[in-house]
């Protein structure tokens, strides 16, 4: 075999063809391409598994609170730096934003918090909170002893969480079937989800999450492409149960 033929050999042997690199790279992308899905999947579920937990962490202090101080406190609003709006809510003030204000993390003690002072979900998103303006001008839910002063059975809870936006009004889910909470809830507790950026949302079910206050309605239901809020509530029961065992309620 000729000195020209042996080199040839050698060479082909030390390395790769180009068409071998391109496979390669092919496989490479093919596999890339196929673990991107998988790593976002595994990042938002993890997200969303944290927000849940915050909005349960928040919903129990929330309880704490009204046990601790016999009421719920207010939202806060842009400038209250975390703080519940009014600061002097406690004497009977009127909530600043009672129904589109965000969770009082300052108020509450919650150190997971934005620039603003806001309590913030999975994806840093400020977490709305609303509270029952139960009583008008009384304020029964947010003066302290308010509750107390009208009595369980007094006392009208009046925030509607209803299954979508269809239908509904500030103050009605428009039929019995399209709500949640027949009776009411003292509080609602809102995550705005991965597009919690977007003002309005991306559909009507989501805009009626945040539509700056105006409403008494929220509404909650399964994710899909144009939902992913998550909602939870405070339940009657649950808060006056708590309250009584601690002898903060008759």
């Amino acid at each position: 075999m000729s000195t020209v033929n042996k080199n040839m050999i050698r060479n082909y042997d030390s390395g790769f063809t180009l068409i071998e690199i391109a496979v390669v790279l092919l496989i490479i992308t093919l596999l890339m391409t196929g673990l991107v899905p998988t790593i976002s999947s595994q990042i938002e579920q993890k997200q969303t598994n944290e927000t849940r937990k915050q909005l349960d962490e928040i919903q129990q202090a929330l309880i704490g609170y009204a046990i601790i101080n016999e009421r719920l406190p207010c939202p806060a609003i842009v400038g209250s730096n975390g703080a519940e709006s009014p600061a002097n809510a406690a004497s009977g003030a009127v909530c600043t934003n009672p129904y589109g204000g965000f969770v009082p993390a300052a108020t509450l003690g919650i150190m997971q918090v934005n620039n603003q002072g806001f309590a913030v979900d999975g994806w840093n998103n400020p977490i709305r909170y609303a509270v029952s303006t139960s009583g008008g001008a009384n304020n029964d839910f947010t003066k302290t002893g308010g509750m107390k002063a009208v009595g369980i059975s007094a006392l009208a809870s009046d925030l509607l969480v209803c299954v979508s936006a269809s239908g509904v009004s500030a103050s009605s889910c428009g039929t019995g079937a399209n709500t949640l909470t027949p009776n009411g809830v003292p509080a609602v507790i809102i995550s705005t989800g991965k597009n919690g950026g977007q003002p309005g949302g991306t559909s009507p079910d989501e805009a009626a999450n945040q539509d700056g206050g105006t409403s008494k309605t929220f509404v909650s239901h399964d994710n899909s492409p144009t939902f992913d809020d998550i909602v939870i509530w405070i339940s009657p029961n649950i808060l006056f149960n708590r309250m009584v065992a601690a002898g903060k309620l008759p």
